[in-house]
C-alpha cells in the first residue's frame, strides 16, 4: 500500500515538474512576443506613413516609380524584362486610339479631309486597330514595329495626333513610337526611362519603404508611401487608409484643363481634380495631416497653354492672357497655383488652418526635379515634428 501512494506521489510530482516546465517555456515564448510586439510598435513609430493622392492619369504612379528609382535599389532585370508585354500592349493601344480618333474626326469634324488616313495605311491600320482592341497581345516584331511606323508617319494620323486632347491619346505617344525598332528587338530589356514612360492603371494599393537621405534611420524620416488607383472606381479603396496618415500628396496634372476624363468623357478632368481635392480636403481623419500639392505635368503644360487657351476650363474661365512666351506660362501656372490656394482655404476650417500646406511644380519624368522635391518634403516633414516635440 505504502509503496502504492509513493508511487503516485512520484507521478503527481513528475507531472507538476511538466507543467511547470512547460508554463515557464510558454510564459518564455509570451515574454519574447511583447518584446517583439514593443520593438515592432517603436519602429513604426518612426515611420510616416505618406498618401498619394489623385484623379486618374495624374502621374502618382510614375512620381512611385521615380521613388523606387531614387531611394530604394530601383528595378533588377527581371522587373525591367517585366514591363516588356506592358510597353508592347501601350504601343498597340496608342496606335489603335490613333487610328480609331483619325476616323472619328474624319467623320464628325468639319475639315474632315486631313483625317482621311492614305489608301496605303488604311488595311494595315484596321490591323492595327484589331490588335489594339484585343485583351491579349502579340510580342512586337520588327514587321509590326514597322507597319506602325508607317501608320504613324500618315499625315492624317499626325492632324489627329495634334487634337490628341480631344481623344484619350497618351502623353507617352510620341515616345512610344519614336523608339519602335529598339522594343521590337528580340532582346530587349526595358531602360528606366522606358518603364516611367510605361502606363499601367493602379488598382488597388501598393506601398514602398524610403528615406530620402538613406537607410540610416538616424539621419533622416523613414517613410512609408501609398499610391492608390486614381479613377473613380478605385476611390472607395481609399478610405481604409487614411489613419494615421503624416502627409498626404496630392497630385494635380494641370496640363489636363482641356481633357476629359477617361471613365466619363463629359466631364473635364480639371474639374474633376478640383472636386476630388475639396473632398479630400474636408476628410475629419485629416485635421492635422499635412498637405503636399503637386502640380504636375508642367513640361506638358508650359507648351500647350500657348496654343490652348487656360479660359476653356470652366474653372479657369477668368483667366486673362497677358503675354507671350515665358512670361505667359508663368503668368498662367501662377494663375493656376492661386487657385488651389484658394480652395485650399476655402476648405480648409479654421481650427485646421494650423496644419502644414506646401505647393511645388513638379514633372513626374524629371528624376532631379521628383530628387529635389522630395528633401523639400522631407525637410518640411522633419521641421514640422520638431515643432510638434517643442524642440524649435
Amino acid at each position: 500500500m505504502l509503496s502504492i501512494v509513493i508511487e503516485n506521489m512520484g507521478l503527481l510530482c513528475s507531472r507538476n515538474r511538466q507543467y511547470h516546465d512547460t508554463d515557464a517555456k510558454e510564459n518564455a515564448q509570451d515574454v519574447e512576443i511583447e518584446r517583439r510586439i514593443e520593438q515592432e510598435t517603436k519602429a513604426e513609430k518612426h515611420i510616416q506613413k505618406l498618401l498619394l493622392l489623385g484623379a486618374g492619369e495624374s502621374g502618382k504612379s510614375t512620381i512611385f516609380k521615380q521613388i523606387k528609382l531614387l531611394f530604394q535599389t530601383g528595378f533588377d532585370e527581371s522587373e525591367l524584362k517585366s514591363y516588356v508585354p506592358v510597353i508592347h500592349a501601350n504601343v498597340y493601344q496608342t496606335i489603335k486610339i490613333l487610328h480609331d480618333g483619325s476616323k472619328e474626326l474624319a467623320q464628325n469634324d468639319g475639315d474632315s479631309s486631313k483625317y482621311v488616313i492614305a489608301n496605303a495605311n488604311k488595311d494595315i491600320g484596321e490591323k492595327l486597330s484589331e490588335i489594339g482592341g484585343r485583351l491579349d497581345y502579340p510580342r512586337l516584331t520588327k514587321e509590326l514595329a514597322k507597319e506602325i511606323e508607317s501608320l504613324w508617319k500618315d499625315d492624317a494620323i499626325q492632324e489627329t495626333y495634334a487634337c490628341g486632347y480631344r481623344l484619350q491619346v497618351p502623353d507617352c505617344a510620341q515616345y512610344f513610337m519614336e523608339n519602335l525598332q529598339r522594343f521590337s528587338d528580340i532582346n530587349y530589356v526595358p531602360t528606366k526611362d522606358d518603364v516611367l514612360y510605361a502606363r499601367v492603371r493602379t488598382t488597388g494599393v501598393v506601398e514602398i519603404q524610403f528615406s530620402p537621405v538613406g537607410e540610416n534611420k538616424r539621419s533622416g524620416e523613414v517613410y512609408r508611401l501609398f499610391d492608390v488607383g486614381g479613377q473613380r472606381n478605385e476611390r472607395r479603396k481609399w478610405i481604409h487608409l487614411f489613419e494615421g496618415v503624416s502627409a498626404v500628396i496630392f497630385c494635380a496634372a494641370i496640363s489636363e484643363y482641356d481633357q476629359t476624363l477617361f471613365e466619363d468623357e463629359n466631364k473635364n478632368r480639371m474639374m474633376e481634380t478640383k472636386e476630388l481635392f475639396d473632398w479630400v480636403l474636408k476628410q475629419p481623419c485629416f485635421e492635422k495631416t499635412s498637405f503636399m500639392l503637386f502640380l504636375n505635368k508642367f513640361d506638358i503644360f508650359e507648351k500647350k497653354v500657348l496654343k490652348v487657351p487656360l479660359n476653356v476650363c470652366e474653372w479657369f474661365k477668368d483667366y486673362e492672357s497677358v503675354s507671350t512666351g515665358k512670361q505667359e506660362i508663368e503668368h498662367a501656372y501662377e494663375f493656376v497655383k492661386k487657385k488651389f490656394e484658394e480652395l485650399y482655404y476655402q476648405c480648409t476650417a479654421p481650427e485646421r488652418m494650423d496644419r502644414v500646406f506646401k505647393i511645388y511644380r513638379t514633372t513626374a519624368l524629371d528624376q532631379k526635379l521628383i530628387k529635389k522635391t522630395f528633401k523639400l518634403v522631407d525637410e518640411t516633414l522633419r521641421r514640422r515634428n520638431l515643432l510638434e516635440a517643442g524642440l524649435l
